[in-house]
């Protein structure tokens, strides 16, 4: 997949099947929208595409963007795009300009003139322009001033409830790591690099990599423990993951810390990935290290049933 900047760059001689949206967690509708794309395409010969948007409008629109946690990262998300085996991606900057674009303004410049699009494919009550302004209401109906052909993929049901970013954001801010996995069809990762800690976990017995993730609108599951797995190097071993403010050590911030199983390889200042299986329990305190000891021994033992 080729990734452009500038829709100015995008080859316009072969027959286009584009579909245009943000994709945050590109989960199973998502797949829907990009597997029809690549179907199209390959039947007309042609070029699949996707036109998304960065940074995510509501972090420009939206007064306090911070409220907003995202599931994929830029980066993720050109990967998961690229896993489906589309041939472009376009992504453009949104701007407070561009926020102000209307319905036919968006159409007539960036579909029509800037990318020659042959067909449109969008997903369930997908809006664009101005105040959501444009949807497939209106694309149908006005299809003869484009001259392209417009198709709306149904509404996708996973035991009978919509697929949604936001459905999937409010699972993981539960705790409720295999609703999560059932709507994206894969494990929620996060990436980050490991950086030094307090080393109190070392003088337990479960030494941990202490994980510091850049980008700060990545969206971190509910404070707890995790079974997980961990990618390192290229190499995957299981492990077990906290997520919270170390309330038996009176601590205040927020910090990530996996224990991964049978390693004992220096890893600092290198990124990791981790993809969460399932909860084990939800972060408590203890009056002493003693007792926190022996609930680990018992979380290692059922994070090892779970994986």
């Amino acid at each position: 997949m080729k990734v452009l900047k500038r829709i100015s760059d995008f080859p316009k001689e072969q027959y286009i099947v584009l579909t245009t949206g943000f994709f945050d967690g590109v989960h199973f509708g998502h797949h829907k929208i990009l597997n029809r794309i690549v179907e199209l395409a390959t039947a007309q010969n042609g070029i699949s595409a996707v036109l998304t948007f960065w940074p995510h409008p509501r972090f420009v629109v939206n007064k306090q963007p911070e409220d907003l946690k995202l599931l994929t990262t830029l980066t993720e998300k050109e990967e998961l795009i690229a896993d489906q085996h589309i041939d472009y991606l376009i992504r453009i900057p949104f701007t407070h300009e561009f926020s102000q674009y209307s319905s036919y303004k968006f159409i007539q410049e960036i579909l029509v003139e800037g990318l020659g699009v042959n067909k449109l494919v969008i997903g369930y009550d997908h809006h664009f322009g101005r105040n959501r302004e444009g949807g497939f209401d209106y694309l149908r109906n006005n299809s003869f001033r484009f001259n392209f052909e417009v198709e709306e993929i149904p509404e996708q049901d996973i035991d009978n409830i919509a697929v949604s970013s936001t459905k999937i954001r409010t699972a993981l801010s539960e705790g409720n790591i295999d609703t999560s996995f059932d709507y994206l069809g894969r494990p929620y990762s996060i990436r980050g690099k490991v950086v030094a800690g307090l080393k109190i976990g070392r003088k337990l017995g479960f030494p941990t990599a202490n994980i510091e993730v850049a980008e700060q609108y990545k969206l971190i599951p509910a404070d707890g423990i995790y079974a997980v797995l961990v990618s390192v190097n290229g190499n995957s071993y299981k492990g077990m993951i906290y997520i919270g403010p170390r309330p038996t050590l009176n601590g205040e911030s927020r910090t990530i810390e996996v224990n991964i199983f049978d390693f004992d390889k220096d890893i600092y200042d290198r990124e990791i990935t981790v993809n969460f299986i399932r909860q084990i329990r939800k972060d408590s305190k203890f009056s002493d290290l003693n007792l926190l000891k022996e609930q680990l021994i018992k979380d290692r033992q059922e994070a090892l049933k779970m994986l």
